[in-house]
């Protein structure tokens, strides 16, 4: 039943995307952020299928995904990578809305409800999602601000060499909505901090220490009951969070979990070797 709610999930979250891109991004020559900005940026100076293009960029970091993360994610994101390409064949490159800014907002909103719910389940619709968790899982890794900064280029590359600066701009509102619509769906902060009240230390320790991050041991004991427990504490990145509550309700699904926003860590953010 899992299994299938997952493919649908995957199924629905590139329909979506392939919407979101062919009849309202596309068809008014605005961009997406991240690989598949760079595909339509290039298509749209080359005549070169983007949907082809979307997929021989992502390729790449498909493989190194492999490499570096291992296979559920992977496959969850091949999968919504190579759904989203096919779709985009099949769903016509044609107007929906016939003002660009309509066409920015409502394909932002797709596009960002399309991401959002595969990076719910595990997976991602590719591109620097891929680049984001490998990076993450090594270093504290500002990758906001370089992504940023890497889809700012682009914005403005399409602005000066289609000397239609209008285009930039509804770009980049299409890009800040799609972000704040996964910020939404899937969590707002790059950080989080999980504190786990479990009586099942040992296995869930040995779990969690399998993620590139310490865990903290805490003995606490119940204000009501008095009774001892223990309690652990981690700090994840946003891209773990989802493999974090897997681990949690395989182990314990009895674990009372609070997960809240960290502003800031100072110190060893990766676990000490």
């Amino acid at each position: 039943m899992k299994k299938a709610l997952d493919v649908l999930v995957i199924l629905v979250g590139a329909l979506l995307v392939a919407v979101g891109f062919n009849m309202f991004l596309i068809p008014h020559q605005l961009l997406s952020g991240g690989v598949s900005g760079f595909a339509m940026i290039i298509g749209y100076f080359t005549n070169f299928n983007i949907g082809f293009l979307y997929l021989l960029f992502n390729l790449p970091l498909m493989i190194w995904g492999l490499v570096s993360i291992g296979r559920r994610f992977i496959m969850i994101s091949v999968a919504s990578v190579i759904l989203t390409v096919w779709l985009m064949q099949v769903i016509p490159t044609s107007y929906v809305a016939q003002e660009p800014i309509l066409g920015a907002v409502f394909g932002g909103v797709l596009i960002g409800i399309g991401s959002g719910i595969t990076l719910r389940i595990g997976g991602s619709s590719g591109g620097f999602d891929i680049v984001g968790l490998i990076l993450t899982r090594k270093f504290d890794f500002p990758l906001g601000t370089i992504l940023s900064s890497m889809n700012g280029v682009v914005i403005v590359a399409l602005g000066y060499f289609k000397h239609n600066w209008d285009l930039a701009l509804f770009s980049m509102l299409a890009i800040y909505i799609s972000g704040k619509v996964v910020d939404t769906i899937h969590i707002r902060h790059v950080k989080v901090t999980a504190f786990i009240v479990t009586k099942q230390k040992d296995e869930l320790i040995n779990e969690l220490l399998s993620l590139p991050r310490g865990v903290t041991l805490v003995k606490t004991e119940g204000a009501y009951t008095k009774q001892q427990h223990d309690m652990l504490m981690t700090v994840i990145t946003r891209y773990e969070l989802v493999e974090l509550k897997r681990i949690i309700k395989q182990i314990d699904p009895k674990a009372f979990v609070n997960i809240v926003e960290t502003v800031g860590v100072v110190g060893e953010f990766r676990k000490l070797k």
